[in-house]
């Protein structure tokens, strides 16, 4: 595969999985910001609907921006780079963040659901950071 279209897809997929990764943290911020939020109507709905993307939608999408970028490191021969180890870094701690904000999204579909830690309420502006600190990494090369 060419290797414009292979970036193509590893933005595209990315631009996916980090929507997705959004929606979530924001999605468990504002149920830890309502204080009657085990009794907010449609929590269940939403819960569900956002449980159901990130599994259906926001994972796939983090495999395969993890099996592009490495194909596309392979192809331009890029490990080594410290620039390129940053980013790998900045990625598996959004990768880890991911898992820490879908755990808490199906903790809270449970009966008897244990608040999420008060840590995640910072979660989108983790993101926001990672994707930008990313993004720089990869144009500019600083490293």
């Amino acid at each position: 595969m060419d290797y414009l279209w292979l970036k193509a897809f590893h933005i595209a997929a990315a631009s996916v999985w980090i929507g997705g990764v959004l929606i979530a943290a924001v999605t468990i911020g504002a149920l830890m910001a309502s204080r009657n939020a085990a009794e907010a109507p449609g929590r269940s709905a939403i819960l569900d609907a956002v449980r159901s993307w990130d599994r259906r939608v926001t994972t796939p999408a983090m495999v395969l921006v993890w099996a592009l970028g490495m194909t596309l490191a392979i192809h331009g021969d890029w490990f080594g780079a410290r620039w390129l180890t940053g980013k790998l870094v900045l990625v598996l701690a959004l990768s880890a963040l991911h898992g820490l904000v879908s755990g808490s999204l199906r903790r809270l579909g449970r009966a008897d659901a244990t608040p999420p830690s008060s840590r995640l309420r910072h979660a989108p502006a983790a993101i926001i950071v990672g994707v930008v600190a990313i993004v720089l990494l990869v144009v500019i090369k600083p490293l």
